[in-house]
């Protein structure tokens, strides 16, 4: 009997990635990845002449993700070595909230040449974030009309999501939000591409697009926020729901050319690469926090419990694993922190000293790293160099590091910004288990997982052992896990995990001694956190708003007071804050 297998794409912020998956065991048999031609637009619109861009925005072009499935598909299936008429199925994954606008037939409004120079006429990445004026009015008028959605966002709604971006445009380029049929995921778009049928999946539509209990925010909210953003949900968003693990359509013959892969084939409804990981990491149980640790860091859990958690992403009816409340938290930046600080502020002869070494410029400063005790630097950072997702929710907030003197050292820096990141993720542990939604068990998956010594230190400092999942295409493997189960190879996407995922248990523990250590350094990060998150001092939104102003042409002022609204925003923090514990 010849093996059956399925394909995992995983579309990430600069590539995609496809991987060819045995259905009888989970084994990954070959996989390929294909780079972005136009990477991330964060400064200029380099599809269009260079057009240089505002802060905070970052885009991306559609065309780039089909060019996945014509480039790493076909080159995943020679890899391994099997023939395409042993494919049953494809699942995909998409980086959430990255959005598409279309016309009614997915056409991307970027292909049509009269808006090849607008800017949001193109795919706007997760990580922009310069709707946040937007998302700051969303939060405001959520909690002045006591809007019951709200509590299942942890009390605030983020830049990078779907209403506050779609807000933006319809703002700052009204043309270009009235020729948008459709706001599309990207998760749903590259699912619409494969089988020429749109389906909305519930994991986006839920966390992302303010989906609760079978709703949208009603159309009286919306038209307090703009009167022309009111039939939003009805004219643009609302499309049918289709379940994870579930069939979205068959494989077209368009996409099987570009494929090479079966016509008719299943092609699961598409999915968020942290929320399929966890059943690549088989760990969807109550109780099993999954971090997908890489750029940002995302962390998911099921539980049979619903529950208000200040400051999580959400927490979404089947939003992981059908019949089960999916959590979601997550940090703006960790691996893209240490990519700045290495790129930007490292000396010269620390490349020179990499390169002797045949090491790269990480790996050098984590070797050093690694021989400082836990303390001995004298620094404490906030990991907020991209924003707060969880538990502050606020994109105006900046980077800080406190400490330094004339003897401070890069690899002092780095470690220092290391332990940052594992503070913010103790900090989101310790507020599910505040509000009774206990971890039990933290799953680790993602590129850091490269890094022991940066896992050990988080082992230390969230005092907790950490398991790992076995495999290094965690999101891949867990869209094909996906796509098993579409294809009707097991009955659910908890049995295809359970034969197909697995994960190391305990790989780190905690050191004691460094656990300490780092207890007292928690409470300073804990300080620092609340006393520039909370409203002690909005020195960062002020900043923010002097560098807008900036681009700003001469005579307009893009904040008129971004210490007022920061203040307002501080105070509904507090409050929400104390009722929640």
């Amino acid at each position: 009997m010849v093996d059956q297998v399925v394909i995992g794409v995983d579309f990430g912020t600069l590539s995609g990635r496809a991987l060819v998956v045995r259905v009888s065991d989970g084994a990954e048999l070959g996989t390929a990845v294909h780079e972005y031609e136009h990477a991330v637009m964060a400064r200029s619109l380099t599809a269009d002449q260079d057009q240089p861009l505002p802060p905070d925005w970052a885009l991306q072009v559609p065309a780039d993700y089909v060019s996945v499935l014509k480039n790493a598909v076909p080159q995943a299936l020679r890899s391994a070595g099997v023939s395409a008429e042993q494919v049953i199925g494809i699942g995909t994954d998409f980086t959430a909230c990255t959005m598409v606008p279309t016309t009614s037939d997915g056409t991307p409004l970027n292909e049509l040449p009269q808006y090849a120079d607008r800017p949001h006429a193109y795919t706007k990445l997760w990580r922009h974030h310069a709707a946040q004026a937007q998302a700051d009015r969303i939060n405001t008028l959520a909690h002045e009309r006591a809007e019951p959605w709200i509590s299942r966002y942890g009390g605030f709604i983020s830049s990078e999501w779907e209403f506050a971006k779609a807000l933006q445009i319809l703002e700052e380029d009204p043309e270009v939000y009235q020729a948008m049929d459709h706001w599309v995921e990207a998760a749903d778009w590259i699912v619409w591409q494969l089988t020429d049928n749109y389906v909305r999946n519930a994991c986006s539509a839920g966390y992302k697009g303010i989906l609760q209990d079978g709703q949208y925010p009603s159309e009286s909210f919306l038209r307090s926020l703009n009167p022309d953003f009111a039939d939003f949900v009805s004219s643009k968003l609302d499309h049918e729901i289709g379940q994870l693990g579930h069939a979205a359509g068959t494989l077209s013959a368009r996409a099987a050319q570009w494929t090479g892969l079966p016509e008719g084939i299943a092609v699961a409804v598409g999915n968020v690469d942290a929320h399929v990981t966890a059943p690549a990491a088989d760990a969807v149980e109550d109780g099993q926090m999954v971090a997908i640790m890489g750029t940002s860091t995302c962390h998911v859990m099921n539980s049979s419990v619903l529950a208000e958690v200040p400051g999580m992403c959400g927490v979404v009816d089947g939003g992981i694993l059908e019949g089960r409340w999916g959590y979601e938290a997550g940090q703006s930046g960790v691996g893209d922190i240490l990519a700045w600080y290495v790129n930007h502020q490292v000396p010269g002869e620390y490349a020179q000293r990499a390169q002797e070494r045949g090491l790269s410029l990480h790996e050098l400063l984590t070797e050093l790293a690694a021989e400082q005790a836990p303390g001995a630097h004298g620094l404490v950072a906030l990991d907020w160099h991209s924003g707060n997702r969880s538990v502050l929710v606020d994109h105006e907030l900046s980077g800080l590091l406190i400490g330094q003197t004339l003897s401070t050292t890069p690899e002092e820096i780095y470690r220092a910004l290391i332990e940052a990141t594992a503070f913010g993720t103790r900090t989101i542990i310790e507020a599910f288990n505040a509000s009774g939604v206990e971890v039990r068990e933290f799953v680790a998956a993602g590129g850091l997982l490269r890094n022991p010594v940066l896992m050990q230190i988080y082992a230390d400092v969230i005092g907790l052992p950490i398991s790992t999942i076995r495999s290094a295409q965690g999101p891949a493997l867990g869209s094909a896990i996906h796509a098993a189960a579409a294809a009707g190879a097991y009955p659910d996407v908890r049995a295809a995990a359970a034969v197909m995922g697995g994960r190391i248990r305990e790989a780190y523990t905690p050191n004691p001694h460094a656990q300490r250590i780092y207890d007292e350094l928690f409470a300073e990060y804990t300080a620092l956190h609340d006393y520039f998150g909370r409203g002690g001092n909005n020195v960062m939104r002020r900043l923010k708003a002097l560098r807008r102003n900036s681009f700003a042409p001469a005579g307009q002022d893009l904040d008129q007071d971004p210490d007022q609204d920061a203040g307002h925003d501080a105070g509904e923090r507090a409050a929400q804050e104390g009722a929640a514990s």
